[in-house]
């Protein structure tokens, strides 16, 4: 995967501050359209969730994410902030190396601005991650 956040992105972690491991504090956009990713959860193109399992859930709903982005003509570079909901952030814990594994596949060494909440519940019976994103192409 091609890595071209220098050319649409500047990094921004304050000077003095400690450096952020696997995510940047912001990423300003320095041109382009921004294109806003509505919350996507694990369903397939038939609308049909692909596990209950929640890293597979994480894997499908980030690569929904990326085939938006894709859909407006970018990538998973041109990504500058998720936010990633989770009904169980110890579940999240718990299978850290599959998510990791699962964000390495989609967004290679790609950190833009992130954020995870825990939420109550999602919409959808079953869903347990929903993730939004914020992109320039």
């Amino acid at each position: 995967m091609s890595n071209n956040t220098e050319n649409k992105f500047e990094a921004i972690n304050p000077i003095g501050w400690a450096k952020p491991t696997g995510y940047n504090n912001g990423m300003l956009a320095k041109n382009g359209s921004i294109l806003f990713i509505a919350g996507q959860i694990a369903w397939d193109k038939d609308k049909n969730l692909v596990s209950s399992e929640f890293s597979l859930q994480f894997d499908q709903a980030l690569s929904n994410v990326i085939e938006i982005a894709k859909a407006a003509g970018g990538q998973a570079t041109d990504i500058g902030k998720l936010t990633i909901y989770v009904t169980d952030k110890e579940q999240y814990i718990a299978e850290i190396k599959a998510v990791g594994a699962a964000y390495r596949k989609h967004m290679g060494k790609h950190f833009p601005a992130m954020a995870l909440i825990e939420v109550k519940a999602l919409l959808e019976p079953g869903a347990k991650v929903e993730i939004e994103a914020m992109a320039v192409i």
